[in-house]
């Protein structure tokens, strides 16, 4: 579900449970951002009979009513939307306590410690008890991006951003207009979806190679954002994950291991040079250019081509 439509359902929903009377679409439409910026009113109506009809499939009981006025209301009353009584078992209090630890940086470290300490409130069990069979378990989502926090509030607040972004396989960076969708961590790197202005498509973005500061702009989102927007995907294709040809490059002994860790096939040359096989998709000239001189494309002929552009590409700036 896109950030934009969770929020307003989000919003929808504490409207209707905050409420001691029913609200009428006019009402609510003047209470939640979303639906002040939704344009006619046909426009409207759809998108908030579309919200209510998510909100009941997720599980919210509204009631829908005639209020004094004479219009409908909506509400969803509180003592009908209780949760049942938290329970949970050794197992699950571990997995979410666990959960609870993947973020290290202190704005989301805060709210995973508040959450922690309502749920055992309620009863979950000690983290000494719940860990002890899962101490070994340390997982980390690593942030050491400077994008990253200023990039996850443009996408919540759905704000265009500039900043200076350098390819693969260019030695300087050039000035990016994006509307920030998401962000999606994959193999401890950290990718931004969004749409990308100046070139009018969408663009996944790597925040290691975004340099110097995320500038907010002024202004609406230009185009729609996707329900579903498929990040890893995307980075699987263009980092050759979905592979069809296999490759065989030199690779410098000592060096590369990410590229060790593809390879279906390693044989040492004995000159200092090792012999790989690695499956490959689009994208792996990129990813081999930031070896440098320590890989030597033998075959494909394509594919060393490429990487030669790349390189002289590189050379040229």
């Amino acid at each position: 579900m896109a950030i934009a439509k969770a929020e307003r359902l989000m919003n929808l929903a504490l409207c209707l449970l905050g409420t001691r009377r029913p609200l009428s679409k006019r009402e609510l439409r003047g209470s939640i951002e979303a639906y002040l910026e939704a344009g006619s009113d046909d426009s409207f109506n759809r998108m908030f009979e579309r919200d209510k009809d998510d909100l009941r499939e997720l599980g919210l009981v509204i009631e829908t009513v005639e209020n004094l006025d004479g219009d409908t209301g909506y509400l969803a009353r509180r003592d009908s939307n209780r949760l049942p009584p938290i329970t949970l078992d050794a197992e699950e209090a571990a997995a979410l306590g666990l959960a609870a630890k993947v973020w290290q940086q202190a704005r989301l470290a805060g709210a995973a410690s508040g959450a922690l300490q309502k749920l055992r409130a309620a009863g979950m069990p000690e983290a000494e008890d719940a860990y002890e069979v899962h101490s070994a378990l340390e997982p980390r989502i690593p942030v050491h991006e400077a994008a990253f926090e200023p990039l996850m509030l443009a996408c919540r607040d759905r704000r265009p951003v500039t900043f200076d972004y350098r390819k693969a396989n260019s030695a300087r960076p050039e000035q990016r207009q994006v509307e920030p969708w998401t962000l999606e961590c994959w193999r401890g790197h950290w990718y931004l979806a969004g749409w990308d202005r100046e070139r009018g498509a969408e663009r996944v973005f790597r925040l290691s190679r975004i340099t110097g500061k995320v500038r907010s702009r002024a202004g609406a989102f230009s185009a729609e954002v996707p329900d579903v927007v498929t990040v890893r995907e995307t980075v699987e294709s263009w980092a050759g994950e979905t592979a069809t040809r296999t490759a065989r490059i030199r690779l410098r002994a000592g060096a590369g291991y990410p590229l060790r860790s593809r390879a279906t096939a390693v044989r040492e040359r004995g000159d200092g040079w090792d012999e790989l096989e690695i499956p490959y998709g689009h994208g792996l000239d990129a990813w081999l250019v930031e070896f440098g001189p320590d890989v030597v494309v033998e075959e494909p002929a394509d594919l060393r081509a490429d990487v030669v552009d790349r390189l002289r590409a590189v050379a040229k700036d």
